[in-house]
């Protein structure tokens, strides 16, 4: 994916997301209502303390490993709050986990994101809707707790 900055195009969908999308999202998991390949991160305010939640596309690659991408790379909130403390929980299905964040910007983000569903169809889905939403994507690896 790029590496160019699109501020623009990223406070556009950091706004459509912050006020409508992600609080319909949060209002589906406090229902017990989780969305397919979608799981809740719960990190720490870097500045606050408080508990922030961010619904947020994810894979588990395996029962220690989860990926993430942060469609807005070091830029999003929730990904500034785990740089600042790595340790954060993340609510699969009805379940909470705790885990080690980490940013991985090596890591090809077109690849990982072809990963996030097993069908053709998903596959093509997933692709173009986080081709419409990224503005500097990167993949994002959460090493899970037993």
């Amino acid at each position: 994916m790029s590496t160019i900055d699109r501020p623009v195009k990223r406070r556009w969908e950091i706004l459509i997301g912050r006020y409508t999308a992600n609080p319909l999202m949060r209002g589906m998991f406090k229902l017990g209502i989780t969305p397919p390949g979608m799981a809740l991160v719960e990190t720490v305010g870097r500045r606050t303390g408080a508990i922030r939640h961010t619904p947020v596309v994810a894979h588990a690659a395996d029962e220690k490993t989860l990926w993430l991408i942060a469609q807005h790379g070091a830029h999003a909130g929730w990904v500034r709050n785990f740089q600042e403390s790595p340790r954060v929980r993340v609510r699969l299905g009805r379940s909470w986990q705790a885990g080690t964040a980490e940013l991985v910007p090596e890591d090809d983000v077109k690849a990982r994101i072809q990963t996030f569903s097993s069908s053709a169809v998903g596959r093509a889905i997933t692709g173009a809707s986080f081709r419409a939403l990224e503005s500097q994507p990167v993949s994002v690896r959460i090493t899970l707790e037993s």
